[in-house]
């Protein structure tokens, strides 16, 4: 039975969410119901091919994700797939209409990761782009259910949330990117180089993207509101965190933000969007 093989593909990115990002699947948690499911199997394809290239290293990466890539557009084009995170993807994709456009630019940030080491101010918003404000938008195809006028309305600000999270993952990471996978991603930055000047330089920009993103977020449809804040909240939090620490720390240890305090922020936030006080 299709039905149960779908039921079994959607459990499978849900499995694969939670696994690999507590934070995320506690923010889908408080979706509404109807929109779950469909994040789940954003994530769970986005979670995948992010750890052909930064995990499987002793394996062919290139190999894999071009096999991957072939996958997705086929199963796309089935509306089926044997793999259970694909068949998930898809589902999403042909119910709500995603643009192809964002698929292949995801697809090719995760190729840039492949190759590219360090990044131009061009590459790096190319990367941005296709890393993590194509994904935002995915997820703002089945907030909206169709209605293309509030998709448009709300994209340039889904785009900023995206971007922002990614910056501050590239900040918390900007040791273990750099030692572990020889990257670096903002453009023109030397290790050696990092220093209080430049670290407020970037949390200034990723202010701006954070400010327009809260904007976004207001305007979403009731039944995805709480769930997006939940998330901002985290990255807030996680971004105040950041900042308050000097520029050698980021390159020591990895900031993080412990499971209780999730817990608390996560409640808080469930308040204040009750109390329409975002």
């Amino acid at each position: 039975m299709k039905l149960l093989f779908d039921k079994i593909s959607t459990k499978t990115s849900k499995l694969v969410t939670r696994q690999y990002s507590t934070s995320f699947s506690l923010g889908i948690r408080f979706l509404n119901k109807n929109f779950q499911d469909s994040i789940y199997g954003v994530y769970g394809f986005v979670r995948l091919a992010d750890e052909i290239v930064d995990s499987f290293h002793q394996y062919d990466k290139k190999t894999l994700l071009e096999e991957f890539k072939k996958d997705t557009y086929l199963s796309i084009e089935r509306g089926i797939s044997l793999n259970p995170v694909l068949n998930s993807f898809q589902e999403v994709v042909n119910t709500f209409k995603i643009d192809h456009e964002l698929i292949a630019a995801f697809l090719k940030s995760m190729e840039m990761d492949l190759e590219k080491k360090e990044y131009t101010e061009e590459g790096y918003k190319e990367y941005i782009l296709g890393s993590a404000e194509v994904v935002g938008l995915m997820c703002l195809r089945v907030f909206t259910e169709g209605n293309n006028t509030l998709y448009q309305e709300l994209k340039p600000y889904a785009m900023a949330l995206g971007s922002a999270f990614q910056k501050i993952n590239f900040l918390r990471d900007l040791n273990a990117d750099y030692v572990g996978m020889g990257r670096m991603y903002f453009p023109n930055l030397n290790m050696s180089e990092l220093n209080e000047k430049v670290k407020e330089e970037i949390e200034i920009d990723i202010e701006v993207d954070f400010d327009k993103g809260l904007q976004g977020i207001k305007k979403l449809p009731k039944k995805a509101r709480l769930g997006v804040y939940v998330a901002y909240i985290y990255y807030r939090t996680l971004f105040n965190k950041i900042k308050k620490v000097n520029s050698q720390k980021i390159l020591e240890e990895r900031i993080r933000i412990p499971n209780p305090q999730k817990v608390m922020l996560f409640a808080g936030s469930y308040v204040r969007n009750r109390l329409n006080m975002l």
